[in-house]
């Protein structure tokens, strides 16, 4: 399989702090050089989330800003890809980053359980995202934490509400949603390839899935996603120094399977994102 693998960083999530792991980057300062450095190590998307000053998760549009310059500045070429996630925000400011016009955002177009709150996604709020991405020429990432998610992003690209190909992330692993199923995961693949057979196509794993959702999604073609979002440890008994040492696990999978590690440039030719020069 030759096939390059692009891999992304989720570099902080909305979720872990300095308690669960020192080297999780909190301060737009930290996110920068962690991510810098998960670039370094072979990364070409970064997934991003901000914290406010006291750590908690926020949408606010300057801080994305300010990371955003951060990453273009020392990361050059790198696709940066913000959040749209619902922990950090309600309503239309979840989308409050998206004049900034990042390369990438997230967009979950369905709702389903998280651990222990649902996770609201309601069809208004999804359609205005969505324009507000076609509106600034952002790609979306669709994150599929149901099969229902694959279904309803394919019938939004037929009938205009997302710019085609489309680029799904099957998250999986998640207490009270999909679990980490191989049969699963597979019937994933197959349904968006048949719905939409010219799509791209990544996963996460959450905690302890996340090197077995590596393994998956490298073994089978497709393209991965790793970094403290999801998971802080390199096994039980150690944490990960850093988000590096987590891409470097995804770059020794992929060795293993002779999938070669996707350039920014590369990635960017994969997922039809132009540089932008202004």
């Amino acid at each position: 399989m030759s096939d390059p693998c692009i891999i992304c960083v989720a570099i902080t999530g909305s979720l872990p702090t300095k308690e669960n792991n020192q080297a999780v980057p909190i301060t737009i300062a930290e996110q920068i050089e962690s991510t810098h450095e998960a670039f370094e190590a072979g990364a070409t998307i970064a997934h991003c989330h901000v914290r406010d000053d006291e750590g908690k998760p926020t949408s606010d549009p300057e801080r994305f800003a300010r990371l955003k310059e951060g990453l273009e500045k020392h990361c050059k070429g790198m696709i940066v890809q913000l959040s749209t996630g619902g922990r950090s925000g309600a309503g239309q400011a979840r989308g409050g980053m998206l004049p900034l016009a990042p390369d990438m955002a997230s967009l979950s177009v369905g709702s389903n359980n998280f651990p222990t709150r649902v996770y609201e996604n309601p069809p208004d709020l999804v359609d205005w995202l969505a324009s507000e991405m076609l509106k600034y020429n952002v790609k979306p990432e669709i994150e599929a934490f149901d099969l229902s998610h694959i279904v309803q992003a394919t019938r939004m690209a037929k009938d205009g509400r997302l710019k085609g190909p489309l680029y799904v992330q099957f998250v999986m692993g998640v207490k009270n949603a999909m679990p980490a199923d191989e049969r699963i995961f597979d019937f994933y693949i197959e349904t968006l390839k048949r719905l939409a057979p010219d799509a791209q196509w990544c996963a996460a794993g959450i905690g302890p899935n996340q090197i077995l959702i590596n393994e998956w999604s490298i073994a089978k073609g497709g393209h991965t996603r790793t970094g403290f979002e999801d998971n802080v440890r390199l096994d039980r008994d150690h944490l990960a120094p850093s988000n590096a040492a987590l891409v470097k696990r995804a770059v020794e999978i992929c060795q293993k399977h002779n999938r070669p590690v996707a350039s920014w440039q590369q990635a960017r030719s994969i997922l039809g994102i132009p540089l932008r020069t202004a």
